[in-house]
């Protein structure tokens, strides 16, 4: 086997910080491992809802077809990504432990869904969190959101951050003219022996060290001069204030995962949202990394794979592929070992969040995947498959995508 493994990756930050953690545990067992970046087809329409793409797995072909190439020997991708048919000669040949595999809202003033004012705009670019939303709270409006975790957060911040800029920059501007102008007050006109264009030095300083002064003058209404507030906020912060706001967000909705992956969970005011209403999606929170060469597989599965998790991840794509849902139909699914049994909660809503079928099962862990194939049948039975048509046919498509977004 050769020396060098050769990982497939795409370029994202997040993407990066996923292949670096394969990475690392590879080289924990003695292997040298080479991240090879590749521009995916989600990657070149970032201007398209994940669900308007195409046939599944938009971001995950680039990179598999490096490895059935041999260009790559191995890729990693958000398992949620990963479509449950039609992976040719692919193998998921590892499955790391799992990050919470939950979603978060993330609102500049820390609110909750549920404490957000009627009418306020939330941004998602996902089907299922968008039933999920108008299920929970119809009064909320819900607009598209795409981009990588730090474009969407940006894009939440921008509009207040330049707001608050040009209110302080206001102030700032009025409080110098307020200066300049008591200057002015303090002589008599008719005893001034200066001319009347000359300027007012003692309200606006001498040479370069007035302008200065000024840039750094704090307004009554403020604690910090314009400069030394712009200092104080984060680079995120910093990037929003530059960003071109077309949409005005009150909130949006993430995946934790990809916060805490981006080291973004603690920079932004986050709410973890009820998982009995807001069941992620399949395969969410994990990592696959999938191969072709059976030297390659059993290298990465005795390095990186974690039981428990493949085993949860297996019960929920399991579900997805029996339903035939994909991304083109809201579906939650979500499966937690405890004990002997897989406790697996499956919720799927039509996509305007006002029918559903729903249920929870604790299945036998010895016959998980036996028992998520029957479980699946029973809920179709029960009228999820007629939803999951219903949506089909709304998105005008004959085979749904994956929930795939850079948000994980």
């Amino acid at each position: 086997m050769t020396d060098t493994l050769r990982l497939a990756t795409r370029g994202s930050d997040l993407a990066l910080r996923q292949a670096g953690t394969v990475r690392d545990a590879l080289s924990s067992r003695r292997r040298d491992v080479e991240l090879r970046r590749v521009e995916t087809r989600g990657d070149q329409i970032p201007d398209e809802l994940i669900h308007r793409l195409g046939k599944t797995g938009a971001f995950v072909r680039a990179l598999d077809e490096e490895v059935l190439d041999g260009d790559a020997h191995l890729a990693v991708h958000s398992l949620k990504d990963v479509p449950t048919e039609g992976m040719d000669d692919m193998v998921i040949a590892g499955v790391p432990e799992r990050a919470p595999s939950g979603d978060v809202v993330v609102n500049p003033e820390g609110l909750g869904i549920e404490d957000l004012p009627s009418g306020s705009v939330v941004g998602t670019g996902s089907l299922r969190r968008t039933a999920q939303i108008k299920a929970a709270r119809p009064d909320l409006v819900v607009e598209p959101l795409r981009g990588n975790v730090d474009t969407r957060i940006e894009k939440l911040l921008a509009p207040r951050l330049q707001a608050e800029h040009e209110r302080r920059l206001i102030a700032s501007g009025e409080s110098r003219a307020a200066t300049a102008e008591k200057g002015g007050e303090g002589s008599d006109g008719d005893e001034s022996d200066g001319d009347a264009d000359e300027p007012n030095w003692d309200a606006l300083g001498e040479g370069d060290e007035g302008d200065a002064d000024e840039e750094n003058e704090v307004d009554e209404e403020f604690d910090q001069s314009v400069e030394e507030w712009f200092d104080s906020l984060s680079d995120l912060e910093r990037s929003a204030m530059e960003r071109k706001v077309e949409t005005e967000y009150d909130a949006i909705v993430l995946a934790e995962a990809g916060l805490r992956r981006s080291e973004l969970f603690y920079e932004v005011p986050t709410t973890r949202l009820p998982r009995e209403e807001f069941v992620p999606a399949a395969g969410q929170g994990a990592i696959a990394v999938t191969a072709t060469d059976p030297d390659v597989i059993e290298d990465v599965r005795s390095a990186i794979d974690h039981p428990r998790t493949r085993v949860a991840v297996t019960v929920e794509r399991t579900i997805l592929a029996e339903l035939n849902g994909g991304c083109v139909a809201p579906i939650g699914v979500s499966a937690l070992v405890q004990g002997e049994h897989v406790h697996t909660r499956v919720r799927v809503l039509s996509t305007d969040g006002t029918e559903e079928v729903a249920d929870t099962r604790d299945l036998p862990i010895r016959s998980h995947a036996k028992a998520a194939e029957e479980f699946a049948a029973d809920l179709a039975d029960r009228g999820a498959a007629d939803l999951i048509e219903a949506a089909r046919e709304e998105a005008g498509v004959d085979e749904g995508t994956r929930e795939g977004a850079d948000d994980e």
